[in-house]
Protein backbone atom coordinates (compact mmCIF):
# COMPACT_ATOMS: atom_id res chain seq x y z
CA UNK A 1 0.00 0.00 0.00
CA UNK A 2 1.28 3.22 -0.89
CA UNK A 3 1.18 6.54 1.42
CA UNK A 4 1.38 9.75 1.38
CA UNK A 5 4.91 11.08 2.40
CA UNK A 6 5.00 14.66 2.42
CA UNK A 7 3.04 17.34 4.13
CA UNK A 8 1.94 20.77 4.69
CA UNK A 9 2.09 22.34 8.79
CA UNK A 10 -1.81 22.62 8.17
CA UNK A 11 -2.34 19.02 7.25
CA UNK A 12 0.17 17.54 10.19
CA UNK A 13 -2.23 19.84 12.76
CA UNK A 14 -5.45 18.33 11.45
CA UNK A 15 -3.82 14.80 11.52
CA UNK A 16 -3.05 15.51 15.24
CA UNK A 17 -6.27 17.27 15.94
CA UNK A 18 -7.93 13.98 14.62
CA UNK A 19 -5.93 11.74 16.32
CA UNK A 20 -7.30 13.30 19.63
CA UNK A 21 -11.43 13.33 18.40
CA UNK A 22 -11.19 17.46 17.75
CA UNK A 23 -12.38 16.91 14.42
CA UNK A 24 -15.58 15.36 15.65
CA UNK A 25 -18.63 16.77 16.69
CA UNK A 26 -19.80 16.91 20.59
CA UNK A 27 -22.78 14.89 21.37
CA UNK A 28 -25.83 16.52 22.50
CA UNK A 29 -26.13 14.66 25.67
CA UNK A 30 -22.77 12.59 26.70
CA UNK A 31 -22.98 9.28 28.13
CA UNK A 32 -20.87 6.32 29.28
CA UNK A 33 -20.21 5.16 25.64
CA UNK A 34 -18.80 8.54 24.42
CA UNK A 35 -16.87 8.44 27.56
CA UNK A 36 -15.38 4.92 26.69
CA UNK A 37 -14.61 6.32 23.29
CA UNK A 38 -12.51 8.94 24.50
CA UNK A 39 -10.47 6.46 26.95
CA UNK A 40 -9.95 4.26 23.90
CA UNK A 41 -8.42 6.64 21.45
CA UNK A 42 -6.47 8.50 23.95
CA UNK A 43 -5.23 5.34 26.09
CA UNK A 44 -4.53 7.18 29.40
CA UNK A 45 -5.78 10.39 31.41
CA UNK A 46 -3.14 12.01 33.16
CA UNK A 47 -3.80 12.83 36.95
CA UNK A 48 -2.64 15.79 38.68
CA UNK A 49 -3.09 17.24 42.29
CA UNK A 50 -3.82 20.85 41.12
CA UNK A 51 -7.36 21.69 41.84
CA UNK A 52 -8.14 25.31 40.75
CA UNK A 53 -9.88 24.83 38.17
CA UNK A 54 -10.84 20.77 38.07
CA UNK A 55 -8.81 18.05 38.35
CA UNK A 56 -7.02 17.18 35.31
CA UNK A 57 -8.18 13.61 34.03
CA UNK A 58 -11.45 14.96 34.02
CA UNK A 59 -10.45 18.09 31.29
CA UNK A 60 -9.68 16.36 28.41
CA UNK A 61 -13.03 14.50 28.28
CA UNK A 62 -15.20 17.67 28.77
CA UNK A 63 -12.49 19.29 26.09
CA UNK A 64 -13.69 16.00 23.48
CA UNK A 65 -17.70 15.57 24.53
CA UNK A 66 -18.33 18.21 26.06
CA UNK A 67 -20.15 18.62 29.78
CA UNK A 68 -21.14 15.28 30.78
CA UNK A 69 -21.50 13.80 34.33
CA UNK A 70 -18.10 13.32 36.06
CA UNK A 71 -19.57 10.11 38.29
CA UNK A 72 -19.19 8.38 35.02
CA UNK A 73 -15.43 8.84 35.01
CA UNK A 74 -15.18 7.78 38.54
CA UNK A 75 -17.43 4.66 37.68
CA UNK A 76 -15.17 4.00 35.42
CA UNK A 77 -11.76 4.39 37.21
CA UNK A 78 -12.78 3.08 40.86
CA UNK A 79 -16.23 1.12 40.49
CA UNK A 80 -15.38 -2.84 41.41
CA UNK A 81 -17.63 -4.30 38.68
CA UNK A 82 -17.85 -1.35 36.14
CA UNK A 83 -13.84 -0.67 35.83
CA UNK A 84 -12.25 0.36 32.63
CA UNK A 85 -9.18 1.95 34.17
CA UNK A 86 -6.29 1.42 36.58
CA UNK A 87 -3.69 3.68 37.77
CA UNK A 88 -0.14 3.25 37.14
CA UNK A 89 2.56 5.29 35.82
CA UNK A 90 2.02 5.87 32.02
CA UNK A 91 2.16 9.55 31.15
CA UNK A 92 2.87 10.61 34.69
CA UNK A 93 0.55 9.28 37.20
CA UNK A 94 -2.52 8.40 34.77
CA UNK A 95 -5.76 6.38 34.15
CA UNK A 96 -4.85 3.40 31.98
CA UNK A 97 -7.20 1.80 29.31
CA UNK A 98 -7.28 -1.55 32.12
CA UNK A 99 -6.83 -4.05 28.70
CA UNK A 100 -3.14 -2.48 28.31
CA UNK A 101 -2.25 -3.46 32.19
CA UNK A 102 0.30 -6.00 30.82
CA UNK A 103 2.10 -4.18 28.99
CA UNK A 104 3.32 -2.34 32.33
CA UNK A 105 4.09 -5.07 33.97
CA UNK A 106 8.23 -4.70 32.49
CA UNK A 107 7.72 -1.41 34.03
CA UNK A 108 6.62 -2.87 37.01
CA UNK A 109 9.46 -5.22 36.71
CA UNK A 110 12.01 -2.93 36.48
CA UNK A 111 10.77 -1.16 39.48
CA UNK A 112 11.36 -3.90 41.65
CA UNK A 113 14.76 -4.00 40.51
CA UNK A 114 15.64 -0.19 41.16
CA UNK A 115 15.28 0.68 37.45
CA UNK A 116 12.95 3.63 35.83
CA UNK A 117 12.40 5.16 39.05
CA UNK A 118 13.02 8.26 40.73
CA UNK A 119 16.47 7.85 42.19
CA UNK A 120 15.26 8.38 46.25
CA UNK A 121 12.38 6.15 45.99
CA UNK A 122 15.08 3.90 44.33
CA UNK A 123 16.98 3.89 47.22
CA UNK A 124 14.53 3.93 49.65
CA UNK A 125 13.50 0.22 48.03
CA UNK A 126 17.08 -0.71 48.46
CA UNK A 127 17.26 0.40 51.71
CA UNK A 128 14.19 -0.77 53.10
CA UNK A 129 12.88 -4.16 51.83
CA UNK A 130 11.83 -5.80 55.09
CA UNK A 131 9.78 -2.76 55.95
CA UNK A 132 8.18 -2.76 52.48
CA UNK A 133 7.31 -6.09 52.90
CA UNK A 134 5.50 -5.58 56.19
CA UNK A 135 3.91 -2.92 54.77
CA UNK A 136 2.18 -5.07 52.44
CA UNK A 137 1.27 -7.75 54.36
CA UNK A 138 -0.54 -5.27 56.43
CA UNK A 139 -2.15 -4.03 53.22
CA UNK A 140 -3.00 -7.94 52.47
CA UNK A 141 -4.40 -7.96 55.96
CA UNK A 142 -6.48 -4.52 56.36
CA UNK A 143 -6.53 -3.08 52.22
CA UNK A 144 -8.25 -0.98 50.95
CA UNK A 145 -6.16 1.65 52.82
CA UNK A 146 -4.54 5.42 52.54
CA UNK A 147 -1.36 5.27 53.64
CA UNK A 148 -2.38 7.65 57.18
CA UNK A 149 -4.22 4.47 58.04
CA UNK A 150 -1.14 2.20 58.69
CA UNK A 151 -0.06 0.94 61.80
CA UNK A 152 3.43 1.26 60.64
CA UNK A 153 5.84 3.93 59.29
CA UNK A 154 4.81 7.35 61.20
CA UNK A 155 3.79 10.82 59.47
CA UNK A 156 5.54 12.63 56.98
CA UNK A 157 9.02 14.72 58.18
CA UNK A 158 8.41 17.84 55.99
CA UNK A 159 11.11 16.47 53.59
CA UNK A 160 10.53 14.70 50.15
CA UNK A 161 7.39 15.85 49.50
CA UNK A 162 6.68 15.33 53.26
CA UNK A 163 6.04 11.60 52.73
CA UNK A 164 5.88 9.43 55.35
CA UNK A 165 8.40 6.17 55.45
CA UNK A 166 4.80 4.02 55.46
CA UNK A 167 3.76 6.32 52.35
CA UNK A 168 7.31 5.92 50.69
CA UNK A 169 6.92 2.14 50.81
CA UNK A 170 3.22 2.22 49.70
CA UNK A 171 4.56 4.31 46.20
CA UNK A 172 7.45 1.61 46.04
CA UNK A 173 4.57 -1.31 45.85
CA UNK A 174 2.97 1.06 43.54
CA UNK A 175 5.58 1.40 41.29
CA UNK A 176 6.27 -2.19 41.41
CA UNK A 177 2.61 -3.51 40.67
CA UNK A 178 2.76 -5.03 44.24
CA UNK A 179 -0.56 -2.53 45.31
CA UNK A 180 -2.78 -0.68 43.16
CA UNK A 181 -5.12 2.24 43.61
CA UNK A 182 -9.14 0.71 44.73
CA UNK A 183 -10.19 4.19 45.08
CA UNK A 184 -9.81 7.94 46.03
CA UNK A 185 -10.48 9.29 49.13
CA UNK A 186 -10.58 12.56 48.39
CA UNK A 187 -7.38 12.80 46.21
CA UNK A 188 -5.47 10.44 48.90
CA UNK A 189 -5.25 6.92 47.26
CA UNK A 190 -6.47 4.44 48.96
CA UNK A 191 -4.15 0.67 48.14
CA UNK A 192 -5.46 -2.66 47.65
CA UNK A 193 -3.74 -5.71 46.12
CA UNK A 194 -4.48 -5.99 42.38
CA UNK A 195 -6.26 -9.47 42.75
CA UNK A 196 -8.50 -7.69 44.88
CA UNK A 197 -9.15 -4.67 42.89
CA UNK A 198 -8.50 -5.77 39.24
CA UNK A 199 -10.38 -7.83 37.24
CA UNK A 200 -8.90 -11.90 37.02
CA UNK A 201 -9.19 -12.05 33.42
CA UNK A 202 -6.45 -8.91 33.21
CA UNK A 203 -4.11 -10.31 35.60
CA UNK A 204 -4.23 -13.48 34.37
CA UNK A 205 -3.50 -12.11 30.50
CA UNK A 206 -0.08 -13.13 28.89
CA UNK A 207 2.58 -11.12 29.92
CA UNK A 208 4.23 -10.30 26.62
CA UNK A 209 7.92 -10.02 26.31
CA UNK A 210 9.61 -6.48 27.18
CA UNK A 211 10.48 -5.72 23.94
CA UNK A 212 6.89 -6.36 22.30
CA UNK A 213 5.31 -4.34 25.04
CA UNK A 214 7.63 -1.75 23.93
CA UNK A 215 6.40 -1.98 20.09
CA UNK A 216 3.14 -2.22 21.40
CA UNK A 217 3.07 1.31 23.59
CA UNK A 218 4.46 3.03 20.54
CA UNK A 219 1.90 1.39 18.33
CA UNK A 220 -0.65 2.98 20.66
CA UNK A 221 1.27 6.54 20.70
CA UNK A 222 1.35 7.01 17.39
CA UNK A 223 -2.13 5.89 17.21
CA UNK A 224 -2.60 8.81 19.97
CA UNK A 225 -0.65 11.58 17.97
CA UNK A 226 -1.53 10.55 14.36
CA UNK A 227 2.01 12.01 13.55
CA UNK A 228 5.19 12.72 15.37
CA UNK A 229 9.13 12.77 15.64
CA UNK A 230 10.69 9.99 17.79
CA UNK A 231 10.86 12.05 20.91
CA UNK A 232 6.77 12.97 20.99
CA UNK A 233 6.49 8.94 20.63
CA UNK A 234 8.44 8.09 23.50
CA UNK A 235 7.15 10.67 25.91
CA UNK A 236 3.46 9.81 25.25
CA UNK A 237 4.01 6.66 27.53
CA UNK A 238 7.43 7.89 29.08
CA UNK A 239 9.35 5.17 27.46
CA UNK A 240 13.17 5.49 28.16
CA UNK A 241 15.02 7.13 25.06
CA UNK A 242 17.62 3.99 24.33
CA UNK A 243 14.31 1.29 24.27
CA UNK A 244 12.67 3.94 21.88
CA UNK A 245 15.21 3.46 19.49
CA UNK A 246 15.88 0.09 19.66
CA UNK A 247 12.06 -0.47 18.75
CA UNK A 248 11.34 2.04 16.62
CA UNK A 249 13.47 0.72 13.53
CA UNK A 250 11.60 -3.04 13.95
CA UNK A 251 8.28 -0.83 13.92
CA UNK A 252 9.06 0.92 10.19
CA UNK A 253 10.12 -2.81 9.23
CA UNK A 254 7.10 -3.88 10.11
CA UNK A 255 5.07 -1.35 8.41
CA UNK A 256 3.20 0.27 12.12
CA UNK A 257 5.18 3.28 10.95
CA UNK A 258 5.18 5.66 7.61
CA UNK A 259 8.62 7.84 7.70
CA UNK A 260 7.10 11.74 6.22
CA UNK A 261 8.40 14.79 6.12
CA UNK A 262 6.56 17.82 7.30
CA UNK A 263 7.11 21.14 6.33
CA UNK A 264 9.31 23.14 8.26
CA UNK A 265 9.71 20.21 10.84
CA UNK A 266 13.69 18.71 10.98
CA UNK A 267 14.57 15.10 11.94
CA UNK A 268 12.36 12.25 11.59
CA UNK A 269 9.02 12.17 11.63
CA UNK A 270 6.48 8.95 11.71
CA UNK A 271 2.98 8.70 10.71
CA UNK A 272 0.22 6.41 11.90
CA UNK A 273 -0.48 4.55 8.75
CA UNK A 274 -4.57 4.37 9.86
CA UNK A 275 -4.32 8.34 10.32
CA UNK A 276 -7.14 10.37 9.17
CA UNK A 277 -6.20 13.56 7.52
CA UNK A 278 -9.45 16.02 7.43
CA UNK A 279 -9.86 18.55 4.86
CA UNK A 280 -11.02 20.71 7.85
CA UNK A 281 -11.26 20.69 11.98
CA UNK A 282 -13.53 22.60 13.48
CA UNK A 283 -12.95 22.05 17.42
CA UNK A 284 -13.46 24.78 19.69
CA UNK A 285 -12.20 23.79 23.39
CA UNK A 286 -10.14 24.59 26.69
CA UNK A 287 -7.58 22.30 26.86
CA UNK A 288 -6.14 21.38 30.46
CA UNK A 289 -1.66 21.81 30.61
CA UNK A 290 -2.16 18.42 31.25
CA UNK A 291 -4.53 17.68 27.69
CA UNK A 292 -2.16 14.94 25.17
CA UNK A 293 -2.61 17.52 22.72
CA UNK A 294 -0.21 19.60 24.51
CA UNK A 295 2.21 17.48 26.57
CA UNK A 296 5.15 17.57 24.21
CA UNK A 297 5.48 21.15 24.22
CA UNK A 298 8.24 21.25 21.38
CA UNK A 299 5.22 19.36 19.50
CA UNK A 300 2.53 21.87 20.70
CA UNK A 301 4.93 24.81 19.34
CA UNK A 302 5.82 22.94 16.10
CA UNK A 303 1.86 22.46 15.72
CA UNK A 304 0.56 25.56 16.38
CA UNK A 305 3.61 27.45 16.94
CA UNK A 306 2.42 28.41 20.22
CA UNK A 307 4.91 28.41 22.81
CA UNK A 308 3.34 27.32 26.21
CA UNK A 309 4.98 26.72 29.48
CA UNK A 310 2.27 26.28 32.82
CA UNK A 311 3.16 29.03 35.40
CA UNK A 312 1.88 27.24 38.55
CA UNK A 313 5.63 27.14 39.52
CA UNK A 314 6.15 30.39 38.78
CA UNK A 315 6.24 33.62 41.47
CA UNK A 316 3.29 35.81 40.81
CA UNK A 317 5.45 38.66 40.08
CA UNK A 318 7.13 36.72 37.24
CA UNK A 319 4.06 35.20 35.34
CA UNK A 320 3.19 36.09 32.13
CA UNK A 321 0.07 34.84 31.30
CA UNK A 322 -1.60 33.41 34.93
CA UNK A 323 -1.68 30.92 37.40
CA UNK A 324 -3.38 28.03 35.25
CA UNK A 325 -4.20 29.06 31.63
CA UNK A 326 -5.74 26.82 29.18
CA UNK A 327 -4.92 27.03 25.50
CA UNK A 328 -8.13 27.29 23.59
CA UNK A 329 -8.63 25.57 20.66
CA UNK A 330 -10.93 27.16 17.81
CA UNK A 331 -11.07 25.12 14.16
CA UNK A 332 -7.61 24.35 13.65
CA UNK A 333 -5.31 26.89 15.67
CA UNK A 334 -4.87 27.88 19.39
CA UNK A 335 -5.83 30.95 19.24
CA UNK A 336 -6.12 32.41 22.95
CA UNK A 337 -4.53 31.61 26.84
CA UNK A 338 -7.43 31.94 29.23
CA UNK A 339 -6.29 32.01 33.28
CA UNK A 340 -9.23 30.50 35.26
CA UNK A 341 -10.70 29.62 38.29
CA UNK A 342 -13.48 27.85 40.11
CA UNK A 343 -14.48 29.67 42.98
CA UNK A 344 -17.09 26.87 44.27
CA UNK A 345 -18.08 28.62 47.38
CA UNK A 346 -18.78 31.53 45.25
CA UNK A 347 -20.38 29.30 42.58
CA UNK A 348 -18.26 31.42 40.26
CA UNK A 349 -16.12 30.67 37.29
CA UNK A 350 -13.55 33.96 37.00
CA UNK A 351 -11.69 34.35 33.94
CA UNK A 352 -8.60 36.59 35.49
CA UNK A 353 -7.24 36.83 31.98
CA UNK A 354 -7.51 36.11 28.32
CA UNK A 355 -4.57 36.37 25.88
CA UNK A 356 -5.02 36.32 22.64
CA UNK A 357 -2.23 34.67 20.13
CA UNK A 358 -0.41 37.28 17.91
CA UNK A 359 -2.58 37.66 14.84
CA UNK A 360 -6.06 36.78 16.50
CA UNK A 361 -8.51 39.71 17.04
CA UNK A 362 -10.53 39.57 20.40
CA UNK A 363 -13.68 39.63 18.45
CA UNK A 364 -12.60 36.37 16.36
CA UNK A 365 -12.36 34.58 19.53
CA UNK A 366 -15.27 35.72 21.88
CA UNK A 367 -18.34 34.20 20.56
CA UNK A 368 -17.10 30.73 20.70
CA UNK A 369 -14.85 31.48 24.08
CA UNK A 370 -18.52 32.53 25.63
CA UNK A 371 -19.73 29.51 24.34
CA UNK A 372 -17.41 27.31 25.71
CA UNK A 373 -17.36 29.30 29.36
CA UNK A 374 -20.47 28.87 29.58
CA UNK A 375 -20.54 25.38 28.98
CA UNK A 376 -17.82 25.06 31.59
CA UNK A 377 -19.66 27.11 34.18
CA UNK A 378 -22.61 24.79 33.95
CA UNK A 379 -20.71 21.46 34.09
CA UNK A 380 -18.82 22.62 36.89
CA UNK A 381 -22.18 23.64 38.38
CA UNK A 382 -20.79 27.64 38.98
CA UNK A 383 -23.87 29.72 38.35
CA UNK A 384 -21.72 32.76 37.46
CA UNK A 385 -18.88 33.84 35.62
CA UNK A 386 -16.61 36.80 36.30
CA UNK A 387 -14.24 38.19 33.19
CA UNK A 388 -12.03 40.93 32.88
CA UNK A 389 -14.28 44.62 32.02
CA UNK A 390 -13.08 44.49 28.25
CA UNK A 391 -13.80 41.15 27.96
CA UNK A 392 -17.65 40.88 29.72
CA UNK A 393 -19.70 42.15 26.43
CA UNK A 394 -17.45 40.31 23.85
CA UNK A 395 -17.90 36.98 25.74
CA UNK A 396 -21.61 37.80 26.43
CA UNK A 397 -21.06 37.16 30.47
Amino acid sequence: MAFRTKFSLAQARRIALAAQGFHENRPEAATKRHLSRVLQRSHLLQIDSVNVLVRAHYMPLFSRIGAYDRNLLEKTAYHRKKREAFEYWGHEASLIRLDLQRFFRWRMDRAKRGEGIYGGLARFGDEKRAFIEEVRREIAARGPIGAGDLSIGGKGQGSWWGWSDGKRALEWLFWAGLVTTATRRGFERIYDLPERVLPSDVLNAPTPPEDEAQRELLRLSIRALGIASERCLRDYFRLEPQDAKARIPELLEAGDLVPVTVEGWNGPVYLDPQAKIPRRVEARALVSPFDPIVWERTRTERLFDFRYRIEIYTPAEKREFGYYCLPFVLGERIVARVDLKADRVAGNLIVHSIHPEAGTPPEEIAPALGDELRLMAEWLNLGSITAPKEWRTRLGV
